[in-house]
């Protein structure tokens, strides 16, 4: 997707240790016009796989994850790392390590918002370890819902994540895929995908 890997080549930076700042379009300050853009291609890719969810983790997924929701019409749903007190009784949970905090973070869902019928893509913000996703399929699993495809807006691909997916034998995309840092320099998958 060549407006988003020009947007990292403009305003990303590494911090070390595999750590990718996209404050300014992403994870902090939200490009809304990108993330339409985003949402477009996220649709585009999965538009045949009959799903009726959309999971993804709090807080940097959310906005991929409503803009791919807006332009499939499905409704989004969110692990939430809080139990609020207005969640139904025994929701689904299941812990993951934050890369960019460092500790152990518990992602929960309320089972009225993941169900044994549901056709659940996943959308998140990286793949880069893939301990969030794998957190997300966990969670899938646990439902009984039936998990049809994971997307990434960013892949990190020198992070290693994606080969610890296959094994789910579902589409895995990822709209930018960088293969390695070398000092500064971001170094894409060739060629950039339109």
């Amino acid at each position: 997707m060549k407006v988003l890997r020009d947007r990292i080549i403009k305003e990303g930076a590494h911090l070390g240790n595999g750590i990718l700042k996209v404050d300014s379009f992403m994870n902090h300050q939200i490009d809304s016009q990108l993330m339409r853009e985003i949402g477009k291609e996220f649709a585009r890719r999965f538009s045949d796989l009959a799903a009726t969810r959309i999971l993804t983790a709090e807080t940097s997924g959310i906005a991929p994850a409503v803009s791919a929701g807006m332009e499939m019409n499905l409704p989004v749903v969110f692990a939430r790392k809080h139990q609020p007190i207005t969640m139904a009784a025994d929701p689904f949970r299941e812990k993951s390590v934050s890369p960019t905090h460092g500790n152990d973070v518990e992602l929960i869902v309320s089972s009225e918002y993941l169900t044994i019928s549901d056709r659940i893509i996943i959308i998140d913000d990286f793949l880069a370890t893939a301990r969030t996703l794998h957190a997300l399929v966990k969670l899938v699993r646990h439902s009984g819902a039936t998990l049809v495809a994971v997307g990434a807006v960013i892949e990190k691909v020198y992070a290693g994540g994606r080969s610890s997916l296959l094994d789910l034998n579902v589409p895995i995309e990822a709209l930018v895929s960088i293969e390695r840092v070398e000092g500064d320099k971001l170094i894409f998958n060739e060629p950039a995908a339109v």
